[in-house]
């Protein structure tokens, strides 16, 4: 596969990832913690509940997000310059590794299983990925000319 000249090289693309993935756990948290402090709150501070549900939990999801963003962009980058390969076993390799150093703390059981769980994830990612490509691309194959029809060829003179 060829190499995405698209993309920033790795020491921007891993703070370009960062910053993407905590905008996401931003405005993902904020829409999430909105209603769920509008719906946990009584009747007449429905809006003061969201607004203080937001501003308490959407900055510690955007938080999550960012890091695990920024360490799986960094694990890509780093499985990319082992491997020499651009490929989509690099982000299934990264997603297992993200996965086992986000759940360390928690003891080596909890680190190998949440590194399988997110290897298994970023399997089925880049599974349905390559075959909604594959399946999109039938859809741009070049196609021939059509044959002249049999009416047209019958009353013309021969060259």
């Amino acid at each position: 596969m060829a190499m995405d000249h698209s993309r920033d090289p790795c020491p921007w693309v891993i703070i370009n990832d960062f910053g993407g993935a905590f905008s996401m756990g931003a405005v993902g948290g904020a829409v999430w913690h909105g209603v769920k402090g509008f719906r946990n709150s009584p009747a007449g501070e429905r809006r003061i509940g969201a607004l203080t549900a937001i501003k308490a939990r959407a900055p510690v999801l955007a938080g999550n997000f960012g890091v695990w963003g920024g360490l799986f962009s960094t694990f890509d980058c780093a499985v990319k310059g082992v491997r020499a390969k651009e490929d989509p076993w690099n982000a299934i390799i990264a997603g297992f590794f993200t996965g086992g150093a986000l759940a360390v703390r928690g003891g080596w059981k909890a680190a190998r299983n949440s590194a399988i769980s997110c290897g298994i994830l970023l399997a089925v990612i880049e599974g349905a990925g390559i075959a909604l490509n594959r399946m999109m691309a039938g859809n741009n194959r070049p196609q021939n000319p059509p044959l002249p029809s049999e009416s047209a060829t019958v009353g013309a003179l021969p060259a």
